[in-house]
């Protein structure tokens, strides 16, 4: 008899559900697609019922189409999008949307936060700086600009966390993302109550921080009748849909690097050891005893998908493909910076912008479509070097996220960065990390390295093609040097 684990992922655009075989095959999937709304310049926001409703639809369409009954399932997990705040009352009625990773309307109440506890005691607590995206700072912003919000709220949950209180009546958090809240001790992996308190926010807010594949509670009734999984099924607490991708291509190993090609890029190091930078992310991973080094960016597959939607409307992202490739790398003379939403690290400029640089009359859609996947490669090289500058090495990538699905991305990234990238999974990882947690916790698999020896399948590798390395290495240098040149001007109040 078969063994099934069902994975979630509560991403940026939709709610994705994949049923997967304890050997991390894929069933069925489906995702239930919603809107982020924004209302003012820096704001991004979502309505959580809107991932709620995604994944009942989702799952409801998994479990029929697969033949399964829903019991055959042994457990599920959910992996979710980072730094929301999601505001619940005593009965778990979400209060107002929540602002979501890209928003960056609590920037005053980083310097209410930096004035409270100076940086550097919260850098040593939890080895992050802090930033407006963060959850901490956006509780703060409901308690000065939302009282209403903030005096009715019970807890304030996280993505994932939210859909696991849906699922079975439980508050609860994941340790993988602790790292928000300012007041994590990243060390010992438990809140510092007492920091919270300095910070200005109720400590009761702030829900018990959880072992990702701890089994938290059972599907209910009611949920069980909106989702069509069975009543009874084991919920594991979750974790950050970044490190659930890690998990998902096998990254469980110091120097292993998850290369994330979802709507953000970026990457997730293995370390098993503490070693934060200012400049980076610093949590926990879902796997105990190993931490990632983080590069979070908001340019990634949706610099593509914007394109698409805005100057190739009428392409496929594989017609898109062939048209990159017929320019040749260093896109003659093209270098596009990936700040479509702010950027996040290594530089935290929330006013950063979008730039095509080198443009003329001779130029075409494939110079600006690969002068964009460059542009997200060399945003990629950038955290991966700051990372080296902190003493944590990569000595491999795994690539996952949709834009692993294009050979020549996951190639140009390659020759960008001069590492060698493994694809095992790419549109499910996050989703195969997730039910990998549920295998863990229910007893399917023995343990970690156990389950990633069953799941993790390569399907494919790039070797770095030493040929352009110096075409990269300018275009590079220049990319740093374009960024260095314009930030007055994106930081100023002109734009």
């Amino acid at each position: 008899m078969n063994t099934y684990l069902l994975g979630i992922d509560v991403g940026t655009s939709a709610c994705k559900v994949a049923l997967h075989r304890a050997d991390g095959t894929v069933v069925e999937q489906a995702a239930g697609e919603y809107s982020v709304f924004y209302p003012h310049r820096g704001w991004a926001e979502q309505n959580p019922k809107d991932w709620w409703q995604a994944l009942c639809v989702a799952s409801k369409t998994v479990i029929e189409k697969s033949g399964l009954q829903p019991g055959e399932i042994a457990g599920l997990g959910v992996a979710g999008q980072s730094w929301s705040a999601v505001a619940v009352d005593g009965g778990g009625n979400v209060l107002c949307n929540t602002p979501i990773w890209t928003d960056t309307r609590a920037r005053r109440e980083c310097d209410e936060i930096i004035g409270r506890v100076p940086e550097e005691t919260l850098f040593a607590l939890c080895g992050n700086p802090v930033q407006p995206s963060y959850t901490l700072p956006k509780i703060l912003w409901y308690k000065n600009e939302r009282p209403e919000v903030y005096e009715k709220s019970q807890s304030i949950l996280q993505s994932n966390s939210y859909i696991v209180y849906m699922l079975t009546g439980r508050i609860t958090q994941d340790i993988s993302q602790g790292y928000g809240l300012c007041c994590f001790d990243v060390r010992k992996g438990q809140l510092d109550l007492p920091t919270a308190k300095a910070l200005g926010i109720r400590p009761e807010l702030l829900p018990e921080l959880l072992p990702c594949h701890r089994v938290v509670g059972a599907v209910t009734h009611s949920a069980a009748k909106a989702t069509g999984i069975a009543e009874g099924t084991p919920v594991v607490a979750g974790g950050l849909d970044a490190a659930c991708g890690a998990l998902g291509a096998g990254v469980i190993d110091p120097g292993q690097t998850q290369e994330q090609g979802g709507q953000a890029g970026g990457m997730s190091l293995c370390i098993n050891r503490y070693a934060a930078a200012p400049r980076l992310i610093m949590g926990a991973h879902v796997v105990p005893e190993r931490w990632l080094i983080q590069g979070g960016t908001t340019g990634g597959g949706g610099v593509l998908k914007w394109l698409k939607e805005t100057i190739c409307p009428e392409l496929t992202f594989g017609q898109m493909d062939e048209l990159a490739a017929q320019e040749p790398a260093g896109s003659d003379g093209v270098v596009f910076l990936p700040y479509m939403a702010g950027e996040r690290s290594p530089i935290w400029n929330p006013n950063a912008s979008g730039v095509f640089f080198g443009l003329n009359y001779a130029k075409t859609r494939g110079h600006l479509i690969r002068a964009a996947m460059e542009g997200v490669g060399f945003s990629l090289r950038h955290n991966l070097d700051v990372a080296q500058e902190a003493g944590a090495h990569a000595h491999s990538l795994q690539s996952v996220g949709g834009s692993a699905n294009s050979r020549l991305w996951t190639q140009i990234k390659a020759d960008i960065t001069g590492h060698a990238i493994y694809v095992s999974v790419s549109d499910t990882a996050t989703t195969l990390g997730a039910a990998i947690l549920a295998g863990v916790g229910t007893g399917v698999y023995e343990n970690f390295v156990n389950a990633r020896t069953k799941t993790v399948k390569i399907t494919r590798m790039h070797e770095p093609n030493t040929q352009v390395k110096p075409i990269y290495d300018t275009r590079y240098a220049q990319y740093r040097e374009l960024y260095a040149r314009l930030k007055p001007i994106m930081t100023s109040d002109v734009q």
